[in-house]
């Protein structure tokens, strides 16, 4: 069979896949908001993962963060040299960050720390046949295991992102300050003139989508993993592949609706 006549039957395959992938995880989705009215009985496993996707992240962020700020006021500079005064930089620099650059690398950080995670420690139970074990003690996994981490995600997202944006404004300043020559008030006065809430108010309900796909496709990865630990290998690698494809997808589709 030639590549012309082959090539069409993959793409067909494949659609067919990513359809089918996509209504099991969004029946995944629609299994684990049953189990919401529980979450307070099963509060210690909520707060054990928003312990391990947020407080553990933290260290993570603040350096990546940190940056992410510098080089966006390097190059903010380099933008503005012979077009604009650097004095607007500030304000270039803060919008870029809270509405784009400080929720999207945080999300792609935390899919590749939390989303490839959550795909290897519950791919590891698939193989090993402990979601078996549960469900022959009448313990739903998706109750037991998707829903905290899920939830977990979607909550401590935000907050992640309202931290990497102060770290990143931070490092914005020292560049700016340190080696452009911009004083502090010229700085936080350009910051402030141009301020928007809206655009805090949008990066943040970007992560809380961001942080609820991250997670629910590293769940999904995991329950369908298969094949020992090269499996559980190529589950790992599969949902941080596909929880960055789906941020950035994402945050057009976002784009588009918030601004």
């Amino acid at each position: 069979m030639s590549f012309f006549m082959r090539a069409p039957a993959r793409l067909g395959r494949a659609t067919r896949r990513f359809f089918a992938e996509f209504g099991e995880t969004a029946i995944l989705f629609g299994n684990s908001a049953r189990y919401l009215p529980r979450i307070v009985r099963d509060r210690r496993l909520l707060f054990d993962q928003m312990e391990h996707i947020g407080t553990d992240s933290i260290p993570l962020v603040v350096v990546i963060g940190f940056f992410t700020g510098m080089v966006s006021a390097w190059q903010a500079a380099y933008q503005f040299k012979g077009i604009m005064p650097l004095s607007f930089l500030g304000a270039a620099v803060s919008r870029a960050i809270f509405i784009e650059l400080g929720p999207v690398l945080t999300a792609i950080i935390i899919a590749g720390r939390v989303g490839a995670s959550i795909a290897a420690e519950i791919g590891t139970m698939k193989v090993t046949e402990q979601i078996d074990a549960l469900e022959s003690l009448a313990i739903s996994p998706v109750r037991y295991l998707a829903l905290p981490r899920i939830l977990a995600a979607i909550i401590m997202m935000p907050p992640l992102v309202v931290f990497a944006n102060t770290i990143a404004l931070g490092g914005a300043f020292l560049v700016s300050n340190f080696f452009l020559g911009i004083t502090a008030k010229t700085f936080f006065d350009s910051v402030q003139q141009y301020f928007h809430l809206g655009d805090v108010i949008g990066g943040l309900t970007k992560a809380f989508f961001f942080g609820g796909v991250t997670a629910l496709i590293g769940v999904q990865v995991g329950f369908n993993a298969s094949g020992g630990a090269e499996g559980v290998g190529n589950a790992t690698i599969r949902a941080f592949v596909l929880s960055s494809a789906s941020i950035l997808i994402l945050d057009y589709v976002l784009w588009t609706v918030l601004f």
